[in-house]
């Protein structure tokens, strides 16, 4: 099992406070937080994981720190992943989980 930055997933919980319908679950390695069964950011080693959802990947992935998912050799389509460096800072870290949360939140719930 792979480890996560902690510090990231706590940075994470703070931005989302208290919101009824979030949940945690540790996957991928790592820990995913999800809005109504749906997950919405997550954390892989350093990283954030972000679904951003087919319309708006090409986008995110013309953003600082953005690649592809792919964890086993399939990218995963409508999620990126951001590099640690490119969350340092709260307000880009905000960004991505407000951007991830806002699509989770647009699907029917699970």
């Amino acid at each position: 099992m792979m480890a996560y930055d902690e510090g990231l997933a706590e940075r994470i919980r703070q931005h989302l406070g208290s919101d009824p319908d979030l949940t945690e679950k540790l996957m991928f390695g790592g820990i995913a937080f999800l809005h109504g069964g749906n997950m919405a950011v997550g954390v892989t080693g350093d990283d954030l994981m972000v679904r951003v959802g087919l319309q708006a990947a090409d986008a995110a992935l013309a953003r600082p720190g953005a690649r592809i998912f792919d964890m086993t050799g399939r990218p995963m389509r409508g999620w990126v992943v951001v590099a640690g460096s490119a969350v340092a800072e709260d307000e880009a870290l905000g960004e991505w989980i407000d951007e991830g949360y806002a699509f989770a939140a647009s699907l029917p719930r699970k």
